[in-house]
């Protein structure tokens, strides 16, 4: 078996505001292996400034799996440890190989184009207007659950936001996130959170900085919103430390990102932790290609969740690989109308 990688810039169609600034584009890594003709792909979605794996010798780590690709994989993917983003490409492009067409991973009704997964909106920061005009587009285009990241206007005016769809919309027609990239900060978390919990938010992502065990163990005992971690969890390798984190903050969900907590493997060992001690959880992507986004969908149409998931970003992109994702009415398809990308292994390898 042979591999290689190709590094690959994914283009905003607009740029995309968060906490942590604008971006522009976003920096993904490829793993192709070829076994007598017969090729599997997997996408290393390292993201830049968030990646537990964001290092200088990134690119080398690559290196190394390519020459060491005839390692038995369970054994690469204990050596990649401290690169969740490539035991993630790793996974995939593994079972890509095994696949019967390259991209069907986990066949379910949902790759037989029979139970599409329900998704949430997701509403990037910007001015006023710009905010308002996402929401009216993902409530026109059918969302039932609508995901705003916040903390980059003043929080009056997201306030003021929430509150206009609230007002319109009941909690039983939308179902409201927030996600706030710990922009808050832990003396001002709680007050902020009642303030959001007037608004029947169903949880708010990340509202501190992760690391501040003790706060947000407060944060989690005393709020009257429900709390996901995000951040928190990333470069959290082991299984104890992980039962730990959990059982000492005590949130009330967390969130799967595969690409940042060590791919389907990492993910599930989260999720059978979390379920052991009662706390919910969903699946969300973290701006990979259609690819990655493929492997992450047709994985967590298998856990059977009913929760709305994050599941949506495939289309942000100016130069993302057609695919037959398809977002309609609150939900992800897989549409098998749709083809994938011509000759895409050799436009990668190019």
């Amino acid at each position: 078996m042979k591999a290689s990688y190709k590094k690959y810039l994914l283009n905003f169609k607009n740029p995309s505001g968060t906490s942590r600034g604008i971006l522009r584009t976003k920096e993904t890594w490829f793993l192709i292996l070829e076994d007598q003709g017969v090729y599997g792909v997997g996408e290393c979605g390292l993201f830049r400034g968030l990646s537990f794996d964001d290092s200088p010798d990134y690119e080398n780590k690559l290196q190394w799996l390519v020459q060491n690709i005839h390692l038995s994989t369970a054994e690469l993917l204990v050596q990649l440890r401290n690169y969740p983003s490539i035991q993630f490409g790793l996974e995939q492009a593994v079972l890509s190989l095994r696949s019967k067409d390259m991209f069907t991973l986990f066949p379910s009704t949902f790759t037989k184009s029979k139970a599409p997964i329900t998704i949430n909106g997701l509403i990037w920061m910007g001015d006023t207007q710009f905010m308002l005009d996402q929401i009216a587009e993902k409530l026109a285009q059918g969302f039932g659950c609508i995901k705003m990241k916040i903390g980059a206007i003043d929080f009056s005016s997201e306030l003021k936001l929430l509150g206009s769809i609230r007002k319109k919309y009941a909690k039983s027609e939308i179902e409201l996130r927030v996600d706030a990239n710990g922009a808050f900060l832990p003396s001002e978390a709680l007050g902020k959170l009642e303030y959001l919990a007037d608004l029947e938010l169903h949880s708010i992502e990340q509202p501190i900085k992760q690391g501040q065990i003790a706060a947000m163990k407060k944060l989690c005992k005393e709020t009257p919103l429900p709390i996901a971690l995000d951040e928190e969890l990333i470069g959290v390798l082991d299984t104890k430390e992980k039962a730990a984190l959990l059982k000492e903050i005590k949130p009330q969900y967390i969130i799967l990102k595969p690409s940042l907590v060590g791919g389907f493997s990492g993910s599930e060992e989260w999720i059978g932790i979390a379920e052991e001690q009662n706390i919910g959880w969903w699946v969300t992507s973290a701006l990979e290609s259609n690819i990655g986004l493929n492997a992450i969908a047709q994985w967590t149409a298998t856990l059977n969740s009913t929760m709305p998931q994050g599941l949506g970003t495939g289309a942000l992109f100016t130069n993302n690989f057609q695919s037959p994702l398809e977002v309609k009415n609150g939900s992800l398809y897989y549409n098998d109308d749709n083809n994938w990308s011509t000759n895409l292994i050799q436009d990668l390898c190019s």
